[in-house]
């Protein structure tokens, strides 16, 4: 026992010991910045893998709805081979017309080269059919030159009939939007309170939300994939507001942009948001209810009280007639 104590207290085997761990953490100090990996790096990559990730996954997701409708319309090429043959898409495409049939839900191109040639051949089309009624049908007795007078009208009107046609249809879109948004600002909340991030609640919402409103549901969509690749949510919320049109809409993604500006709890805001949404779909179902007196005035005067009077006085005429 004594021997082996002997042995490790022996000066040259602790002086030997003492170099080969000083050899040893001398050769791990020098390794470990070539041996130890980068976490910050491979966390931003990875983060950059599941963007592209998801931004291909949104690409497929929007190429076909659920309904079958495409969000992205290909050009249509006759069309686009007319306008662009004729120049006429510089001349009449203003900056505007874009975003209307984008609130009307026709995106890409194609849209834009159909209603361009609509608007160029929608006058002659027009004037032609008016005259043809006027000299061929009826022409109510007027003489040849109110005629043309008439069916020049006709080409005004048929130059402006593709706009009319998609404000219409644009104002259709916005109502059923507007339906069924207090209901997804709810599910945001829900999403977002639980604990997932803005993107992965709008992503939820848009899966939850198609089976009720579409259009909503495309709307939703685009934002999410905006949100994966734009460099900035604000943008992504800006897009989203002039998008649907609706002042509604336009307030919650100020709101969102002043949270994610500010700090403040993007729960709170939606809170708000929802609840003010409910309350301004409330106050347009109480319009239109308020609406339906005056609006069957008409009806009544014309169906129901000559029935009335049929029930009232049939008898007595009866009785007259019989006396």
């Amino acid at each position: 026992m004594g021997r082996l104590i002997s042995f490790f207290y022996d000066p040259q085997l602790l002086l030997t010991l003492l170099v080969a761990v000083a050899a040893f953490a001398s050769i791990i100090t020098i390794a470990m910045p070539w041996l130890a990996r980068d976490k910050l790096n491979d966390r931003l990559k990875s983060v950059a893998n599941r963007r592209e990730e998801l931004r291909k996954q949104q690409r497929q997701d929007l190429s076909k709805t659920k309904s079958g409708a495409r969000l992205r319309h290909k050009s249509d090429g006759f069309y686009k081979e007319f306008v662009e043959k004729l120049n006429l898409r510089e001349m009449l495409e203003g900056p505007e017309t874009r975003m209307r049939l984008a609130q009307a839900g026709f995106r890409g191109p194609g849209p834009v080269f159909t209603f361009v040639f609509f608007r160029v051949v929608m006058p002659p089309v027009v004037f032609a059919l008016v005259l043809a009624y006027l000299f061929l049908l009826n022409d109510f007795g007027y003489p040849v030159g109110k005629r043309f007078l008439m069916a020049g009208g006709g080409a005004v009107f048929g130059f402006f009939l593709p706009n009319i046609f998609i404000k219409n249809f644009a104002q259709r879109r916005q109502e059923t939007i507007f339906a069924s948004f207090p209901d997804a600002l709810d599910l945001l909340l829900i999403c977002v309170e639980s604990g997932m991030s803005i993107e992965a609640a709008f992503a939820k919402v848009t899966n939850e939300i198609g089976a009720q409103s579409v259009p909503l549901a495309e709307e939703l969509g685009l934002t999410t994939a905006e949100l994966s690749y734009l460099p900035e949510r604000r943008m992504a919320y800006e897009n989203l507001g002039e998008r649907t049109g609706h002042p509604g809409i336009k307030a919650v993604c100020t709101s969102l942009i002043q949270a994610e500006r500010y700090g403040t709890p993007v729960g709170q805001a939606l809170r708000v948001m929802a609840q003010e949404n409910r309350q301004m779909r409330m106050n347009i179902a109480e319009k239109k209810a308020a609406s339906l007196p005056a609006k069957l005035t008409v009806p009544m005067i014309a169906f129901f009280l000559p029935v009335l009077f049929v029930v009232i006085l049939g008898p007595a005429a009866i009785k007259l007639m019989w006396s």
